[in-house]
């Protein structure tokens, strides 16, 4: 079970968000760089980012910080936000991301997500992010109209590497995950999937372990900055 992590940035700063709401959110002190050291200096070894500004602007805003979480921690990093053009993956891959996350762009555009699993072979993981089952684009602010399970029976053999599941209602709730609708999406999915949203304590990331065996890893994101999870307790479950 791999564990990630999460840093989400908005204006240079780690925040939360309650259920991707922007205006509902939580800054904290600590910088993304200096976060990202904390989770190597436990022993982490993946990382998921969301650049929250590029989430809004459909641009890449965060590619500095990101670099430099890259380069300074030896850490395999996915990350999102904003990612709608074969040019701005490139520019991630680059400097070393091991995956970048497509969203938005992804669900609108099929050609696209097709497109970018075949020129980026075993980097693009599919975010879907879904609330009452249907998925939420643009920074979860509109509502796709397209069931989760139906959207991703279409686009299954175009050869993302990976694909994490987001239950909006759930997410930076620390009420726990949707496992019950993250199992269909893993008995649906032809690659791996990660659990994401909701995650409250470290009960939740023994269950993830056993729930089902296309489930790849779990995000936590919420829980560790507010100490519901102490970093100590949550190395322990790395790949145990």
């Amino acid at each position: 079970m791999k564990i990630f992590p999460a840093i989400d940035i908005k204006d240079k700063k780690c925040v939360r968000l309650v259920k991707g709401d922007f205006e509902n959110k939580t800054e904290y002190e600590i910088s993304p760089i200096d976060q990202a050291g904390k989770y190597k200096d436990h022993g982490f070894k993946n990382l998921h980012i969301v650049d929250l500004d590029g989430a809004l602007t459909g641009e890449i805003v965060n590619l500095d910080i990101i670099k430099e979480i890259v380069h300074r921690y030896d850490l395999k990093i996915q990350v999102g936000g904003g990612v709608r053009a074969l040019n701005s993956i490139q520019k991630y891959t680059d400097v070393g991301v091991e995956k970048v996350i497509l969203g938005s762009a992804a669900i609108k555009d099929k050609k696209f997500l097709k497109e970018a699993c075949q020129k980026f072979p075993n980097k693009i993981a599919l975010g879907l992010d879904a609330k009452d089952g249907y998925l939420s684009v643009s920074g979860w602010t509109e509502n796709s109209n397209q069931f989760t399970l139906d959207f991703l029976k279409e686009i299954n053999d175009y050869g993302a590497s990976r694909l994490i599941y987001t239950d909006i209602n759930r997410d930076g709730t620390k009420q726990s995950p949707n496992f019950e609708e993250t199992s269909k999406v893993a008995d649906t999915s032809n690659c791996p999937v990660i659990i994401s949203g909701g995650v409250s304590s470290i009960d939740d990331i023994k269950k993830a372990k056993s729930i089902n065996n296309n489930i790849e890893g779990i995000i936590v994101g919420k829980a560790i900055y507010d100490g519901d999870i102490k970093l100590e307790e949550l190395a322990r479950e790395i790949d145990a």
